[in-house]
């Protein structure tokens, strides 16, 4: 009895103690609050002033855990996020009920199912298609779901070593990022397509040029595929890679040749490119030199300005022309950006994709050169709609970090990503298990493609390239759907004239 009174005691002590503490934390926030002069809100409404700031600081994760339905996050959704999660454990992906998605909002495609689809043993896996016919070394690349462009110090040790290995277990290709080759890259024998940003981290000379003899070295490693020269991102067109000093560790300074600590600034274009002219005669050089295909990354402003660069191709000869075009939308997301680039500065992937693919058609160089698209294409009909529009390839970079475990904490840019795939916090990095996450990733790919091939079974054709703009339809304001091709018809060569 005596102890329980004293046990009694001692909590009383302890209660009164902490309300004293309360109290003293509160006098002292409300001198601080009313003293100071940069918060409006904190000097009028004093310590309560204080709980502004925290709420809008939890709204993300308030909106996202129990206020936002399914469909309704920025810049993606809860459905869209858990289809990906889903597909990265390998097993069956498919749902009940019906579908949560409305189909009354002005551009939704909707797939033109066909009357006769083939029977289940008249269609075959994506063909393999070759890229850079006019290189020493053409790509014949197997896939047509890929890993967009993330550099090292962008993401993490482990973020990277996962897509490696995923990247070889499911066939397909990892493009470097802008911020070189590291030796993460090659945790497994995938293919790789080495990035070159407009600082030319890992190919630099002196001078900020590209070094013809460190080319060279590179080229030798027989896992790099292809040349990509990015010229501008769908987050930042017109403004240069950003990494934050914060992520700049000894490791990534090294490879990209800055100082720790240092923020990886990049130049907005690459300075010896003033002109068309001059990026064909730069992807020639880079081509001759390393014997390999390459081509460009790039955003869309305004179509009308790239009608140039097919003419100086017909010109030259097809020999010239890059091997790929990449093109990001404005969409397309980045680790840092400046948000007036992230919401409004370039075209939409679902404008520039059919813009681009026609001026290619147009000018004769559709089997020349490649289309990739990029920019939030993470689910099957996004991979689909791209290729139903004329796009060879599809690459993503947030569906692969979504399959490594990404909960959209949108905190890339701070070096204190959650899940351990943005940061190079050693703490946050050990919840990202290598030997788990690249098999998630190798599930989320196969998984793609198989959906992918799916739909095309279902609109008639064979095979996913088979698909055309008349086999998806796109949502109208009333309601009703366009085939695209109406919408916008593909490129036909006129016939030739024949005789009466």
């Amino acid at each position: 009895m005596g102890a329980a009174m004293y046990a009694l005691n001692v909590l009383a002590l302890l209660f009164v103690a902490l309300i004293g503490l309360a109290v003293l934390v509160a006098v002292v926030f409300y001198i601080v609050d009313t003293l100071q002069s940069g918060d409006a809100i904190r000097r009028n409404y004093p310590v309560i002033g204080r709980f502004r700031g925290l709420f809008t600081k939890m709204g993300e994760f308030f909106r996202q855990y129990f206020f936002a339905m399914d469909r309704e996050e920025m810049p993606f959704n809860r459905a869209q996020r858990d289809w990906v999660y889903h597909a990265t454990k390998g097993k069956d992906n498919t749902v009940a009920f019906g579908s949560t998605r409305n189909l009354n909002i002005p551009g939704t495609p909707i797939f033109a199912n066909a009357v006769f689809p083939p029977i289940d043993d008249q269609f075959a896996m994506t063909e393999p298609m070759i890229i850079g016919p006019h290189a020493r070394e053409p790509y014949l690349a197997k896939s047509i779901f890929n890993i967009s462009g993330m550099s090292y110090g962008a993401i993490s040790k482990p973020a990277v070593q996962a897509l490696s290995r995923g990247a070889y277990e499911a066939g397909i290709w990892l493009n470097t990022g802008e911020g070189g080759l590291a030796p993460y890259h090659e945790t497994a024998a995938c293919d790789l397509v080495f990035q070159i940003g407009t600082a030319k981290f890992g190919l630099r000379d002196e001078h900020g040029a590209i070094s013809d003899d460190k080319l060279r070295e590179v080229s030798k490693n027989p896992n790099i595929k292809m040349f990509e020269l990015k010229l501008a991102q769908g987050a930042k067109p017109g403004k240069g890679g950003i990494l934050p000093g914060e992520k700049v560790n000894e490791e990534v300074a090294q490879i990209r040749g800055l100082k720790v600590g240092q923020a990886g600034i990049s130049p907005n274009r690459h300075p010896e490119i003033d002109d068309f002219d001059d990026l064909l005669d730069m992807i020639h050089h880079i081509r001759e030199v390393s014997g390999k295909p390459v081509g460009f990354k790039t955003v869309i402003g305004s179509s009308d300005a790239w009608e140039e660069l097919f003419r100086k191709i017909v010109e030259r000869g097809p020999e010239s022309a890059p091997d790929f075009i990449a093109i990001d939308g404005g969409e397309g997301g980045t680790g840092a950006a400046p948000m007036p680039l992230i919401d409004l500065v370039g075209m939409p992937i679902r404008e520039s994709l059919p813009r681009i693919v026609d001026l290619r058609d147009r000018y004769g160089l559709k089997d020349r050169i490649r289309i990739i698209a990029s920019a939030k294409l993470v689910n099957p009909a996004d991979v689909a709609w791209a290729i139903c529009l004329g796009a060879d390839f599809v690459t993503s970079a947030r569906g692969f970090m979504f399959s490594m475990g990404c909960i959209q904490a949108l905190k890339c840019n701070r070096n204190t990503c959650p899940t351990g795939i943005t940061t190079h916090d050693p703490r946050l990095q050990k919840g990202l298990v290598v030997e788990d996450k690249y098999l998630k990733v190798a599930n989320y790919a196969r998984a793609v493609i198989k959906e992918v091939e799916t739909i095309a079974h279902s609109v008639g054709v064979s095979e996913p390239r088979q698909m055309r703009r008349r086999h998806v339809r796109i949502v109208q304001a009333d309601g009703s759907s366009i085939p695209f091709n109406k919408i916008r018809p593909s490129y036909q060569p006129a016939p030739e004239n024949t005789a009466l």
